[in-house]
């Protein structure tokens, strides 16, 4: 497994759309019109996930573990796609990526992995792409921003609505937002509306992300107890820190001493 230690991409400082690459301390960071980071890798562990963030987007496995067929609109850096395509063999990936600068940077320094029968990479809108009838997944995920703030296409009424219609029988959506977006109150309204058989947030452990989960169809009763019993059963396996998940659900979520109301 070859790097370039020392390769830069640097961003011009009158270019907003610039995408480039940097590297400190063993960490790869993928960033898009500005030095926030988008993505990151470290690279003596690069099928892991380094970003609070993309660990606790993947709590939707203390709910559903056995996705079949994942789709997700922005791929970035490729980081959590690349930890379903490796943790999940089961599991068929599709990310849908509007630029192809991005999915070329995400192969050539991520290791995002080429196009297979598990794994691809559609090059296109992803809101034209959530429209399309002939489209399903089991499990959706969406990390869609730019420079500034959520990707305006990808926050709409009408998004999550074709998000939950392309979700089969027992599907789960699952999106990254920011805390400090101006339109964040307004946007969870959004996917709220369009998931009435239930949603919940987990804040990400590092304060500012917000991880929203949808469910196509009512999840059935949640039991800490069997929450938290989960949880130490798949942390291990996963190498994520579920048990903290299933606390941190208690801090923006409607729930008694029993249970969790989705």
């Amino acid at each position: 497994m070859k790097f370039m230690p020392k390769w830069r991409l640097r961003k011009p400082a009158e270019d907003a759309r610039t995408v480039y690459v940097s590297e400190k301390f063993g960490v790869r960071s993928l960033h898009i019109g500005s030095d926030t980071v988008q993505s990151a890798m470290r690279i003596a562990r690069p099928w892991d996930l380094e970003l609070s963030y993309t660990r606790s987007m993947m709590a939707c496995l203390l709910f559903r573990e056995d996705p079949r067929d994942v789709l997700m609109v922005g791929l970035g850096g490729g980081s959590v796609a690349k930890y379903v395509h490796h943790h999940l063999p089961q599991a068929r990936v599709r990310a849908v990526e509007l630029d192809p600068q991005v999915a070329a940077i995400a192969r050539q320094c991520f290791l995002v992995p080429p196009d297979g029968p598990r794994f691809e990479v559609i090059i296109g809108d992803g809101a034209e792409y959530m429209a399309r009838t002939d489209v399903a997944a089991d499990l959706i995920m969406v990390d869609g921003y730019d420079a500034e703030s959520h990707v305006e296409e990808l926050a709409t009424r009408e998004f999550y609505g074709h998000c939950r219609d392309r979700l089969v029988p027992g599907g789960m959506l699952v999106v990254n937002l920011w805390g400090g977006d101006r339109q964040f109150n307004e946007v969870l309204k959004r996917i709220e509306a369009a998931f009435p058989a239930g949603n919940l947030c987990l804040p990400a452990r590092k304060p500012g992300n917000v991880i929203a989960f949808g469910f196509r169809d009512p999840p059935g009763p949640l039991r800490w107890t069997d929450l938290q019993r989960r949880a130490s059963e798949i942390e291990a396996r996963y190498g994520l820190e579920f048990p903290l998940f299933v606390d941190g659900l208690r801090t923006m979520n409607r729930n008694d001493a029993d249970f969790l109301y989705p």
